[in-house]
């Protein structure tokens, strides 16, 4: 207390008046030099060059506090010249320290934004580790400043940390296991930013956009965001969709269903007319001497057919659409390839179609997709066969016109 009082009657006493001015303007003249000279040149400086790391360093402004520096470490060093008190000798450190630590947490976030323009960032993120090692950067610091303000070493403080354990753990128990959560993320590379992620439980479907300690950012299709903790992700199930786009093909499923009433044996008059389509004129012609080989060797005539061995409409359809898909330049042939037939259901009788584009972009695999679709809807019915579909009011109209006319 008695220090205190002789500090303030110093800083009215004539002896250490001047001294006081003259410091308070050579650390106000440091300032303004660091500040508004040093720091703009180096920012116009790093503003010139080619690389994009020191325009980082400026925009996640790294150097804006260290001009404090400055005038703090005159100001601490002038204690020989004017009437210093252990209070203030503490207060200017504990500043220092603010400054340094202030400093280091933006050049950690610097270099966060530095990883992103790195071949490494599309394979995995940096950011939660960036954000636990500013935590603890952050709590050692703020020992430090208590520390130096008590007068205690920093040691004695983090001995008492002991005893807090368990209240600290249940402090930081969401952040524990989002560091955990963050750590299986990378470390078996479930997912990185760029990804398409479906997560139903969450209502997110869309792009990983960012991935940090406490959470993770999906944009969905319709531009929402959503937000999710890390660690409930993780312990939840969710679907990647990166290994479809690293495939190079993306699953085309889809059926066809045909009214059963049109399913019949293929007639001359039809074979004659499937020769002409040069998709499966080669399979008519094969599969032809292959059923009149059957044919005669079981002796089996012509007229027969349920005897032998004959060309359905439905199967030729069928050929005709593996052909087209064969031959079509957007269907990746070296991935799974099935058309085949489904269950009869009440709806008719499915043809799917299961097989690969080889373009994964979204608008290019729904054209791809539709083109084909409109092309076998149309087609269906030069094999004498129909799309079943669910009678409209049009054909209970036309239905009980029929009738009246009777």
């Amino acid at each position: 207390m008695q220090d205190s009082q002789e500090f303030i009657q110093s800083l009215f006493s004539d002896q250490w008046y001047s001294s006081y001015l003259v410091i308070g303007i050579l650390c106000l003249v440091a300032y303004f030099i660091t500040s508004r000279i040093l720091l703009r040149t180096v920012s116009h400086l790093f503003k010139k060059t080619s690389t994009k790391f020191d325009d980082i360093l400026i925009e996640q402004r790294v150097f804006n506090k260290l001009p404090y520096l400055v005038p703090l470490i005159i100001l601490y060093n002038s204690k020989d010249i004017i009437f210093w008190n252990a209070l203030l000798d503490r207060a200017i450190l504990s500043a220092i320290a603010i400054v340094f630590l202030y400093s280091l947490n933006a050049f950690i976030n610097a270099f966060n934004e530095m990883f992103k323009l790195t071949d490494l960032s599309k394979k995995f993120s940096i950011k939660s580790y960036t954000q636990i090692g500013k935590l603890l950067i952050n709590i050692f610091g703020i020992i430090v400043v208590m520390a130096i303000l008590t007068g205690n070493s920093p040691v004695y403080l983090l001995s008492g940390l002991g005893a807090l354990t368990a209240v600290l753990v249940l402090v930081f128990k969401d952040t524990i296991l989002s560091l955990v959560s963050s750590v299986q993320i990378s470390s078996n590379d479930l997912f990185k930013v760029g990804d398409w992620v479906e997560a139903p439980q969450f209502g997110a479907d869309g792009d990983v956009i960012d991935i940090a300690l406490h959470s993770v950012k999906i944009q969905n299709w319709d531009k929402t965001i959503s937000v999710i903790p890390t660690n409930k992700l993780i312990d939840s199930s969710f679907k990647n969709w990166r290994g479809m786009s690293e495939s190079g093909g993306r699953r085309i499923k889809r059926s066809i269903n045909i009214d059963m009433n049109t399913i019949k044996f293929c007639t001359k008059e039809m074979i004659d007319r499937y020769s002409k389509f040069n998709v499966i004129s080669d399979y008519l012609k094969v599969k032809l001497e292959e059923i009149q080989q059957f044919n005669s060797d079981s002796k089996v005539e012509e007229e027969g057919l349920i005897n032998g061995r004959s060309l359905t409409n439905i199967g030729t359809f069928r050929a005709y659409v593996e052909g087209y898909l064969r031959n079509h330049n957007q269907i990746h042939n070296e991935m799974t390839f099935l058309v085949r037939q489904l269950p009869p259901n009440a709806s008719g009788l499915p043809i799917e179609i299961y097989v690969f584009s080889n373009d994964t972009d979204w608008a290019n695999y729904e054209k791809i997709q539709s083109d084909i679709f409109d092309h076998l809807l149309s087609v269906v019915s030069e094999f004498e066969l129909k799309v079943f579909q669910n009678p409209s009011g049009s054909d209970f109209k036309s239905s009980f016109s029929e009738e009246n006319k009777y």
